[in-house]
């Protein structure tokens, strides 16, 4: 018998201080409830815990019933379960507004107050507070008077429709705004200019807001992205160096992802884009200098001239096969070599080593050393150095001690 006994205390779900309990109304009078949570014993509702029930709250409840309650105590000194129907209410209350939180979830409410700084209005039996500065314009509008009274007074009772944007359970402090829960007719604004919006277009927006990675622009209702990278075709640490909040600005649609419903656009690309007038100097096959400038597993870059670099695969540094552009090349060397790609959209120039002596070029390679050759002698008959031109051949530059002499 005692064996079985201890198997049955075994089984018995013990319940915990702090959590929260599904339980039955065992019986109800008016010093006490008792409800059944799957203890040895029945717990208790009683004292303070239930004064604090309000007279409609008391009404509501019924035996058989189902209710949620806060093990406050799993044992006090005459054996019982101490329970609260009011802190299990405010418990899974602050856990539902953590939830409308994160969801970003519009609700109807009505206005239960007011302050100074606001309205209050009641959200899953919580008191949320409405600052004056997250009330929305047309409301604002109607508030007329002195004092929190003459402005607010007359809302109380009228519906109002809010979002949560602050939970601090500890401090039990609960922010809504009404103005927030009017981007519910943006999202529906901003669905509509993404089914409209043509990429390749150009758009004038305005921007809305700057932050590390980039800007953002409103473009007929709806906010796009210009990502920090698509904002000049120079570097830039922040979006603030060539923008700020408010400005009219053009930009183009480069992207449209309507299940995400997101937005990318350019500033730079209705740019001239600089690289493209440094590289018209180069052609392909044609004979360059370049600065080997780091070398990878897959090649080796070299510098041309300023910023503008390219990339000599590993397949185009020697005729034989090799591991490593190091078997053959070092940084800091100086190679002729030959282009043998030029990319304009993605700025890049592919390079060739082991093609600079390739035969199959011999003949282009003597036409342009003759162009060349034949410019440099037509040069002089152009234009004649003077006599006393500091690049006359020959002579060296004259000086104050020469004049003096």
């Amino acid at each position: 018998m005692e064996s079985l006994l201890k198997e049955q205390d075994l089984n018995v779900d013990l319940p915990q201080a702090g959590e929260i309990r599904t339980g039955v109304i065992a019986s109800i009078s008016p010093s006490q409830i008792l409800v059944s949570i799957g203890a040895k014993s029945e717990g208790v509702v009683s004292g303070r815990e239930l004064e604090q029930l309000t007279a409609e709250e008391r009404e509501a409840l019924a035996v058989g019933q189902e209710v949620h309650v806060y093990v406050i105590n799993p044992e006090d000194q005459n054996g019982n379960v101490v329970l609260s129907l009011k802190r299990a209410q405010e418990q899974i209350s602050w856990d539902n507004v953590e939830k409308l939180l994160t969801s970003d979830e519009v609700i109807e409410s009505k206005i239960i107050g007011f302050n100074k700084g606001g309205l209050i209005a009641g959200v899953e039996g919580l008191r949320g507070f409405v600052p004056s500065s997250q009330i929305s314009a047309m409301r604002r509008s109607q508030s007329t008077g002195d004092t929190p009274e003459q402005r607010w007074q007359k809302m109380i009772g009228q519906p109002i429709t809010v979002r949560v944007i602050e939970v601090d359970r500890e401090r039990r402090r609960l922010i809504l705004s009404e103005r927030a829960a009017s981007t519910e007719s943006r999202q529906s604004i901003k669905e509509r200019v993404i089914e409209e919006l043509e990429e390749g277009k150009v758009y004038t927006g305005r921007v809305t807001s700057l932050a590390n990675f980039g800007a953002f622009i409103n473009i007929n209702g709806a906010d796009g992205l210009v990502h920090l990278s698509e904002l000049s075709w120079e570097h830039i640490d922040h979006p603030r160096e060539v923008l700020e909040v408010g400005q009219e600005v053009k930009v183009k649609v480069i992207n449209v992802d309507r299940e995400k419903k997101r937005i990318g656009l350019s500033v730079r690309a209705l740019q001239e884009d600089p690289w493209r007038a440094r590289v018209e100097k180069y052609s392909v096959d044609q004979l360059v200098e370049g600065v080997i400038t780091r070398l990878t597993k897959f090649g080796a870059f070299a510098r041309l001239e300023g910023d503008i670099e390219g990339l000599i695969h590993i397949s185009e540094i020697a005729e034989h096969r090799i591991e490593h552009p190091k078997e053959v090349l070092k940084e800091g060397e100086v190679k002729s070599l030959r282009v043998i790609r030029i990319d304009p959209d993605q700025h890049r120039i592919g390079l060739s080593l082991r093609k600079v002596d390739s035969a199959a070029f011999a003949d282009k390679d003597f036409k342009l050393l003759a162009a060349e050759y034949k410019s440099e002698e037509d040069e002089p008959e152009a234009s004649e150095p003077s006599e006393t031109s500091d690049d006359s051949p020959g002579e060296a530059p004259s000086t104050s001690e020469d004049s003096e002499a």
